[in-house]
């Protein structure tokens, strides 16, 4: 899970932080030191400068407080005179998820034929093949006309069996524009689209599929820094999901271990490793139940079980920022050898392209920048366009380029350039 660059700190903030620092007794000097960060980072935070979200991390730790307890609300900064490119390249798209409202009730559209359910639902399962293979600019072509035949079918069907595979079909559609959405950073309509995606589901009766739409949801608020919140609706959905019975289905096991590994990826973010450890650990106890990966992208988006479990776990020591320890459990843990992939399944593209990403960053931490361009190559290949969305693959190449003493590689110069980071 990418970690976000926070970008023009606000007084707010920056106040926090020194209202922290103050409180725990610490000069600036001395909370660098408890953080293993410069001294000059400190200041920089006071003063309302950029920061990684991951700094953000540390200094918590350091204090003693959630992350959350220094992200605090606050105006936001004027945003200039140049519109950002995706609301106009997606205003189809937000004009069908928040429609205009104004006094006079517009017209409902009706469907002109009966809808063929079983077709639409081939064409969502389509488009989502689209957005793994990185076909961004097709998948945003057609979510606004999915999303409209999917409203025309649940109101064709305004009761009965076809209701309900309406409302599915439609939550499905509803899902994979809330994750393409979430992954361009258009978080506001990303928001609006998962939203209407758990309560359709929820509507249903599937709560399997509502539990897999609150997934999304707890990785949006993630990016959003809204780490209390994303920890809290996970834990409650796992509790709603829960399999009660010893051998529940799969599908049971593997939305309840999804959920799990969102609480704990909120949790450690938000400097609460403890609670991060006890999700880690019923994650693995329903990838036990699951024994290899079992794959649902159909309804659940989900492929779960022991290495999916152990990849996310990962992430921990990169929130942490033991680097070295990111290193070792890529090279020495069984479940991410690859020997273990052959036995246990392989993990999902995304999840697998995270866990390499994660493994560049370590070796550039540890001073290792071959093996980090070796890391990023891979993932370039195997998902280019997905790779220049992530602020992580970004921030890493910038760490190389400053890392680098001698004159950079051809390969370097090349990823810096398709990243557009500038040395």
């Amino acid at each position: 899970m990418a970690l976000e660059v926070v970008n023009g700190m606000t007084t707010e903030l920056a106040d926090n932080v020194r209202k922290y620092r103050r409180r725990a007794g610490m000069s600036q000097e001395e909370l660098a030191h408890a953080a293993g960060v410069s001294p000059g980072t400190v200041r920089k935070v006071e003063q309302g400068g950029t920061i990684r979200m991951e700094t953000l991390h540390t200094l918590a730790r350091a204090l003693g407080v959630t992350t959350a307890a220094l992200m605090a609300p606050d105006a936001p900064e004027p945003i200039g005179r140049a519109e950002e490119p995706n609301r106009l390249n997606l205003i189809q798209l937000r004009a069908v998820l928040t429609p205009a409202v104004g006094l006079v009730d517009q017209a409902a559209e009706v469907a002109g034929e009966e809808p063929n359910l079983r077709t639409f639902s081939r064409t969502v399962r389509d488009a989502r093949e689209l957005y793994f293979s990185d076909s961004y600019k097709s998948v945003a072509a057609q979510l606004p006309g999915l999303l409209r035949d999917a409203s025309l079918a649940v109101a064709y069907y305004d009761n009965g069996d076809e209701h309900r595979q309406a409302l599915l079909a439609r939550a499905e559609a509803l899902r994979l524009a809330g994750t393409y959405l979430t992954q361009v950073r258009q978080y506001d309509i990303a928001y609006a689209a998962l939203n209407s995606a758990i309560a359709d589901a929820k509507q249903s009766g599937d709560l399997l599929a509502a539990g897999s739409g609150v997934g999304g949801m707890c990785w949006l608020l993630v990016r959003q820094g809204r780490l209390d919140e994303a920890e809290r609706i996970a834990a409650e959905s796992m509790d709603a999901v829960e399999p009660k019975i010893t051998g529940a289905e799969p599908d049971h096991y593997a939305v309840w271990g999804g959920l799990a590994m969102e609480a704990a990826a909120a949790a450690a973010r938000n400097n609460r490793p403890d609670e991060a450890k006890e999700y880690r650990k019923a994650a693995r106890v329903a990838a036990t139940a699951v024994g290899t990966a079992h794959r649902n992208l159909s309804r659940h988006w989900s492929v779960f079980g022991p290495v999916t479990a152990a990849l996310k776990a990962l992430e921990d020591s990169m929130v942490i920022g033991d680097a070295r320890a990111v290193v070792r459990k890529a090279d020495e843990e069984e479940a991410l050898s690859p020997r273990a992939w052959k036995r246990l399944g392989r993990p999902s593209t995304n999840d697998g392209n995270r866990f390499t990403l994660d493994v560049a960053r370590a070796h550039t931490r540890t001073g290792d920048l071959s093996a980090a361009m070796d890391e990023l190559t891979r993932v370039r290949e195997a998902a280019p366009e997905w790779l220049r969305h992530q602020n992580s693959a970004a921030e890493t190449m910038q760490e190389i380029l400053s890392k680098r003493k001698r004159t950079l590689t051809t390969e370097m110069r090349d990823m810096a350039a398709y990243l557009d980071v500038v040395g």
